[in-house]
């Protein structure tokens, strides 16, 4: 008989120190409390996934790279993933309850089945601020958020969800795997074993024997504790949950704020919009800033905006544009970012050399000289693809009914085509 499909239930395509878990064995692991109580948890492994920042120069309109921005991504072993994302199914429900209860459905907005994007939560946002006209939109950035979530606060904040005094022997095993949780470099356990980092193994059940994980990898040092009495790893099936929780009181409190004062309140994971009528803004940040504090958490000031907008001869305009989940508005403009134009131009600059450069080897060996293969840059940076930048700015461009944004998606098409020209004369 086939069984019967679980959400929480997702084969993974990685090796780990554990072999995969079929849905049965799973199943049988997940649904056992007193299993999960004992259940001994891997070390997660680490790599670091760094984004390029872009600017670009007004003057000169060249591209200018920033220092990479480093974030750790860690990955649980099978078994441990599994019980994340089955723990992760049992807290949802009375976490959306919740959300219900106090009003707060509309507020959160990441990290839920809503059936919707960033494009919609940043075009509702500014339908808000045209609706409400003259107002204040406060736009602020939590540091460090994963990194920060104070281990006693979390602790408190699932009881609490939960509805009892303490936690459950199962789910204190669950917080305490993540709390007090250890990793290992994913560079380092490659090189120890033998494998290419650059090309590390997919076939292999496991990546190596429980006796060969104890003699090599803990046996050299390479597991490291995480000692903090604050921080949960970024990248588990739990975490970005767990980091809804853990700020539902002070959600509840900041909306409570922004509702008395006349307003909206907004929270996509650590980016928090607040849009009040201008007579009421006044010691919004400090307030913000005040209430963040007591949850152990900071406000990153270089990423915090006040923005007025205000009626200009009957038209609402702002002093400068609002920047919200990669688009500004301005009272009258949606547009995408600018520096994402940057960092796509430059990709598109790098795929075209790619290809030119894989083109001019090809020939080398060739009787005729080709041209560069068209079809996988079209796929990649023009309105030809399905899944890409373009085809991200089409959608926003339709779903906020804006013409500035097909304004700006116009010369990428023309750009492409002009880079491939000149990339073929030098073949």
């Amino acid at each position: 008989m086939k069984r019967s499909k679980h959400p929480w239930f997702r084969p993974r395509g990685y090796v780990h120190f554990d072999s995969p878990l079929g849905q049965a064995a799973a199943e049988n692991l997940v649904t056992n409390p007193d299993a999960v109580a004992t259940h001994a948890f891997y070390p997660f492994m680490r790599y670091i996934v760094e984004t390029q920042k872009v600017n670009k120069d007004k003057a000169t309109g060249l591209v200018l790279q920033k220092p990479p921005k480093k974030r750790p991504i860690s990955f649980s072993a099978h078994a441990d993933a599994h019980i994340y994302s089955y723990y992760a199914s049992l807290l949802a429900a009375p976490y959306e309850e919740n959300l219900r209860k106090r009003g707060l459905e509309g507020s959160i907005l990441a990290f839920r089945s809503l059936g919707k994007s960033n494009i919609d939560f940043a075009n509702d946002a500014f339908e808000l601020i045209k609706e409400m006209g003259e107002c204040v939109a406060f736009a602020t950035d939590i540091s460090g958020f994963f990194d920060n979530l104070d281990h006693l606060h979390l602790k408190k904040a699932w009881t609490r969800l939960l509805g009892l005094e303490s936690l459950p022997a199962d789910h204190y095993s669950v917080f305490r795997s993540l709390t007090k949780y250890s990793y290992v470099n994913l560079e380092d356990v490659l090189k120890t074993l033998g494998l290419s980092a650059n090309n590390p193994p997919r076939s292999p059940e496991r990546l190596c024997s429980p006796q060969i994980f104890r003699e090599k990898i803990r046996g050299s040092g390479l597991v490291k504790q995480h000692r903090e009495a604050k921080g949960i790893p970024q990248g588990s099936p739990i975490s970005a949950l767990l980091s809804n929780i853990y700020l539902l009181e002070f959600d509840k409190r900041l909306y409570d704020e922004i509702t008395r004062r006349g307003g909206h309140y907004m929270r996509y994971c650590d980016d928090i919009l607040c849009i009040v009528p201008t007579d009421n803004a006044e010691n919004l940040f400090d307030y913000v800033d005040g209430l963040i504090s007591e949850y152990g958490l900071d406000i990153n000031e270089l990423k915090t905006d006040t923005i007025h907008f205000a009626k200009v001869s009957g038209a609402l305009k702002a002093e400068r544009p609002l920047q919200y989940l990669g688009f500004t508005f301005d009272g009258v403009h949606k547009l995408i970012r600018s520096s994402a134009f940057a960092k796509f131009s430059d990709k598109m600059r790098r795929g075209v050399n790619l290809a030119y450069q894989t083109t001019k080897k090809h020939n080398k060996t060739r009787k005729k000289a080709t041209r560069i293969w068209r079809q996988n840059l079209y796929e990649r940076y023009s309105h030809l693809g399905n899944r890409n930048f373009v085809r991200y700015g089409l959608r926003a461009a339709k779903k906020m009914n804006s013409q500035a944004i097909k304004k700006q998606l116009r010369p990428l098409w023309k750009r492409l085509e002009q880079k491939i020209a000149k990339a073929d004369e030098e073949l």
